[in-house]
């Protein structure tokens, strides 16, 4: 069965704040625990107001407290915001308390725009030191004699480390590494096929891993009909819109209208730019996603759905998750 998993953005909806939306957070972790879906990420965002993951330490100590099996973890850290011996800190002690449980994908984007990086006290030049970055932090995490600085907890724990990825920067550098790879094709699709193509071609067997490993984004949303489901989704599609016009507030109501009133250039962004989304009644989504697999390859989902309502949120990704099993074997069978 192909892994199904969840990315989340914690996202603070219109007439909300972002303390019921860290709550619908945790509540979704409960469902897509006994809903069956493998991991839980929480993403790395700055002065978005539609994003209460911010601290994403700090959530995922949050969800992993309140669920007992689903792995959780960052997806992903943007390391050059952070020293890598903090980062190692951080989740040395949410490995130590939740142990067997967490993961650390990383990226080098900023998560922000660039008043927010100086804010953040970020060196314009630091994701230039990226792979220097994530080699030091990989050596926080081993138990070594005589290292003068170790990271406590941290130290001699094992970590799974992802690489994050939009472009073949990424997907080069989890090559060399041996390292598991996960693809942001729900919001960057355009190189997704060569990015896949060059991390199996160039994949060093690591201690980490023995053979290449791609988990992709992909926007999903499910509803009991199409013309729902498409009706949802708009809140996504209008919260992208926005960030592209500078305007970036809370997550908006559904607005079936919306695509109508854009120009020509912004239909088509949106088009590229979402165009890795699977939006319909189960059996749409199901052929989406199964024709999806079949050209990828991919080893594992990480599902997004940005969803105004918070029980249509959780209605989609459950009906989502019952995907699953039909999914890996037709896609056998194909």
């Amino acid at each position: 069965m192909i892994p199904f998993s969840i990315l989340d953005l914690s996202p603070i909806v219109e007439g909300s704040d972002a303390a019921q939306a860290l709550r619908n957070t945790i509540d979704l972790a409960q469902h897509a625990e006994a809903w069956g879906y493998h991991r839980y990420w929480l993403a790395e965002h700055h002065n978005i107001p539609s994003v209460a993951s911010a601290a994403t330490a700090v959530v995922i100590g949050a969800v992993a407290g309140n669920t007992s099996t689903i792995r959780v973890g960052a997806g992903g850290i943007m390391l050059p915001n952070h020293s890598p011996l903090v980062i190692a800190e951080q989740f040395g002690t949410l490995e130590s308390l939740f142990p067997g449980r967490i993961d650390l994908a990383l990226g080098r984007a900023p998560g922000s725009d660039r008043i927010t990086m100086r804010a953040l006290r970020r060196d314009h030049l630091s994701a230039d030191t990226f792979p220097d970055d994530v080699l030091e932090l990989m050596m926080y995490f081993r138990a070594a004699d005589g290292q003068p600085v170790r990271a406590v907890p941290g130290s001699g724990l094992n970590i799974p480390l992802w690489i994050l990825g939009s472009s073949l920067y990424g997907a080069q550098l989890a090559a060399e590494l041996g390292l598991p790879y996960a693809f942001a094709s729900h919001f960057a699709p355009a190189l997704m096929m060569d990015a896949i193509a060059t991390y199996r071609q160039r994949f060093r067997k690591s201690a980490f891993l023995d053979r290449p490993r791609v988990m992709l984004g992909v926007n999903v949303v499910v509803a009991d009909t199409d013309d729902e489901a498409l009706r949802l989704f708009t809140s996504h599609q209008q919260a992208f819109v926005n960030l592209r016009r500078g305007t970036p507030g809370p997550l908006p109501p559904p607005d079936p209208r919306f695509v109508d009133r854009l120009s020509v250039q912004e239909k088509w962004e949106l088009d590229q730019t979402l165009s890795v989304a699977m939006v319909g009644s189960p059996g749409t989504v199901r052929a989406a996603l199964e024709e999806f697999v079949g050209r990828t390859q991919a080893d594992e989902l990480i599902l997004v759905s940005q969803v105004f309502d918070h029980a249509a949120r959780l209605r989609s990704y459950e009906l989502a998750s019952t995907l699953q099993q039909t999914l890996h074997q037709n896609v056998i069978q194909a």
